[in-house]
């Protein structure tokens, strides 16, 4: 076991070691991400099991989680496995004396005591137990498994003591505080009703064999866990007002969308109406879906909803809404204009006709280059037979490009991809998508789940060319990440940049809860707010940049 690292948390903590190298000569790469998974270790392929059959579950997985389960300051990776066994990769990054960064993962699942059972589908990362070190929930086709970090490099599988195993086929799941009682609870979004033995025969435009679409089945319920401060979950979907309305749900994200200072939910559904809980303070939670905007698209279609984010993508302080969707619907973007309530920009942002020709999953807003704008970065890859590739002898025909559209300024939205390097030549069949920075260069790194494929390792090379400053929010209970944490990064001159400590959205995947933002050109440190999950607002003037710093709530002004 390696000695976990230590966050010296004042005032005002500097974590050494996580200083940008582009000042320190390195020539400047003229591609924006490189892949490097194999080179640094990461061997994983993923294994649907696929069987001839079509069954509908070996299409939608996996899922992938950036996690520090070893508190020493780096991001490890968790990935998804269908058939066979999930596997956890730490990252035994080195930083040379000159800034020079060398990655390699090792592959430590044996020694960790995870030992996945079930079909794999997604994971979700967050302190359950208010202990300082990250647990992991694994959803599954079947039983989902709860994993507690004994914050010693292993983990212990609490599933059945913690109430949270669940039943059916769930995907995507969040870890959220929804009552603020400063314990995090627990929303598993669920699928369809399938089962092998029910299988439905369904077939391509050619009458060739091919996977059904969510109509075949009904959806099942979603569940919402409170957290009972002992290890224990109690299941409150009904008397939380969840119950009655649910789709095959694929995407979550939690973000006070109405502004009082209470997390809600948006829930991004396959085929059906989304939907926006609006948290009622009294552990209950009212659908605002149609009301908000956020249900169906401008013209009142709902699309075939799969990966989700949110986050200030057009800079006016308030968090908006991103959904990747089926080929030919284009992805969906739902700017904040008040209290829960959306407008529909997603053809004006240029962004639905970037991405007709394909089917997003997992989805990010990232400032790609440190300019200080979100850029959008999806991985794609089909649910019914691409019949082109089916005619070239193609015995997986479901493969398409990732995307990164550029943030131009101006809510205009350019498409990169061609320029943004080799990584994006690449078709794979993408799924899941965790993002962070996995080198502690100060930019936004990619790990891309692919289904029945290898994992990918994008290596962002363009964002630490320009000035960019990192945090780490720590509550003020056991020194956990503040997830749900919203973070008002303030510059002289220039509009404040907003942004939120959040591990969840993107498809079946957690990412790294730090929040990071680019300065662009701009070399002044910046003072920062930041309000905290229970409603504390706390200011930090001065803030040094080009670095990571441990903001700890009750320390600042």
């Amino acid at each position: 076991m390696r000695i976990p690292w230590v966050w010296i948390v004042l005032p005002l903590a500097v974590c050494s070691g996580c200083r940008a190298v582009a000042d320190v000569g390195r020539p400047a790469s003229s591609i924006w991400f490189d892949e490097r998974a194999h080179d640094s270790g990461l061997t994983f392929v993923h294994a649907n099991g696929m069987s001839g059959r079509f069954y509908f579950h070996e299409i939608m997985g996996p899922g992938a989680a950036l996690i520090d389960y070893d508190n020493d300051g780096d991001l490890d990776v968790f990935l998804v496995q269908g058939k066979g066994e999930s596997r956890l990769y730490r990252n035994d990054l080195a930083v040379q004396p000159d800034g020079s960064r060398t990655l390699r993962f090792t592959d430590v699942t044996t020694q960790s005591g995870i030992r996945t059972t079930g079909y794999g589908m997604g994971v979700a990362t967050g302190d359950f137990d208010n202990d300082g070190c990250v647990d992991l929930y694994l959803t599954n086709f079947g039983r989902n498994q709860l994993y507690r970090n004994n914050c010693d490099g292993t983990f212990s599988d609490v599933t059945g003591r913690s109430g949270t195993a669940g039943s059916g086929w769930s995907v995507s799941a969040a870890f959220v505080d929804y009552d603020r009682d400063g314990w995090l609870d627990l929303f598993v979004g669920h699928y369809v009703s399938y089962s092998v033995e029910k299988n439905t025969p369904c077939f391509s435009l050619s009458g060739r064999p091919d996977y059904c679409s969510p109509n075949a089945y009904r959806p099942e319920q979603n569940r919402l866990y409170h957290n009972n401060h002992d290890g224990t979950f109690t299941d409150v979907t009904t008397t939380a007002g969840l119950a009655g309305n649910f789709g095959p749900t694929l995407g979550v994200v939690a973000d006070d969308f109405d502004g009082d200072g209470w997390v809600d939910l948006y829930v991004a559904n396959d085929g059906r109406e989304n939907q926006l809980w609006i948290n009622q303070h009294d552990g209950t939670f009212r659908n605002a879906g149609l009301l908000s905007g956020t249900a169906v698209t401008v013209d009142a279609r709902a699309t075939g909803s799969m990966g989700v984010d949110a986050a200030d993508v057009d800079g006016d302080g308030a968090d908006d809404v991103l959904v990747t969707t089926l080929t030919g619907e284009g992805t969906s973007l739902f700017l904040r204009r008040g209290p829960a309530a959306f407008d529909d920009a997603g053809t004006r942002s240029g962004i639905r006709a970037l991405s007709l020709g394909s089917t997003g999953f997992g989805v990010h807003t990232l400032d790609a280059d440190n300019d200080g704008l979100l850029d959008v970065l999806s991985v794609n890859g089909a649910v019914r037979t691409i019949e082109a590739l089916a005619l070239t002898g193609d015995t997986f025909p479901f493969s398409e490009r990732g995307q990164l559209l550029h943030n131009a300024g101006g809510g205009r939205f350019e498409d990169v991809s061609e320029r943004a390097g080799p990584a994006f030549t690449l078709s794979d069949v993408g799924r899941g998508a965790a993002f962070g920075d996995i080198d502690n260069d100060g930019d936004t790194d990619v790990v891309v789940a692919g289904n029945n494929g290898p994992v990918r390792l994008l290596i962002n090379e363009a964002g630490n060319r320009k000035h960019w400053v990192g945090l780490r929010l720590l509550t003020s209970v056991r020194k956990r990440d503040a997830i749900g944490a919203h973070v008002e990064i303030i510059r002289q001159g220039l509009p404040a940049l907003v942004r939120r400590a959040a591990t969840d959205g993107s498809y079946a995947s957690a990412s790294d809860p730090r929040v990071l933002a680019g300065l662009g050109d701009n070399s002044t440190p910046p003072s920062v707010r930041v309000t905290w999950p229970d409603g504390r607002v706390e200011r930090w003037p001065d803030v040094p940049i080009d670095r990571y710093t441990t903001l700890e709530e009750g320390t600042g002004r």
